[in-house]
């Protein structure tokens, strides 16, 4: 097996599952990452070093925390979450690009982590959007603040994930968007087709 893939895959993986827990909560995962990697258990690129720093964890700690109260909040939340939009897919790119700590080139890690990270992180927003939606026609939207705790923990988790079995993860949402791609196919679905 060629000996570059060996050493790409993991960083891939890493940035794939990385950038999806992004979908679900903007700044958690930058935190996560800043604090994971200050106390030395996640080794990002050295040109995301920062995420690491006192000033961004204090900043990452402030707007984790105004983005989970007011995620709670009814109506807040749609507003969040349409503002948070490219606030997801943006934390999805850098921390997919932050993941490619093997790159020396920062230009280059920020180019993959644009191409793996934002599209990575479209696809659980997308799906938490579509919860939210039904949940708001459904219940008015008060099922929403406890959608929101879920998520809270599903981020965590997720992250958690991310971290010990990147490629698991990574496997598990490009399945997701397998089965979201096809299920969005206007061709009618027949019986026997495979």
């Amino acid at each position: 097996m060629d000996r570059a893939i060996v050493e790409w895959v993991p960083a891939i993986a890493l940035a794939i599952a990385l950038a999806a827990t992004s979908g679900l909560r903007a700044w958690l995962p930058l935190l996560l990452a800043g604090l994971l990697t200050r106390a030395g258990w996640l080794e990002l690129g050295s040109s995301f070093a920062f995420l690491a720093s006192n000033r961004a964890l204090a900043i990452l700690a402030i707007a984790s925390a105004l983005e989970i109260l007011g995620d709670k909040i009814p109506a807040v939340d749609h507003t969040l979450d349409t503002l948070g939009t490219p606030l997801k897919l943006a934390s999805g790119a850098l921390l997919a690009a932050a993941a490619f700590g093997k790159v020396s080139d920062p230009l280059t890690a920020t180019l993959l982590g644009l191409a793996v990270g934002a599209p990575t992180a479209l696809v659980p927003h997308a799906a938490k959007s579509l919860v939210r939606v039904a949940s708001t026609a459904v219940t008015g939207g008060l099922a929403n603040p406890l959608l929101s705790f879920l998520e809270d923990l599903m981020t965590l988790a997720a992250f958690a994930l991310a971290v010990l079995v990147p490629i698991a993860v990574a496997g598990f949402v490009l399945l997701a968007v397998a089965l979201m791609a096809r299920r969005s196919d206007p061709r009618p679905q027949t019986a026997g087709a495979a």
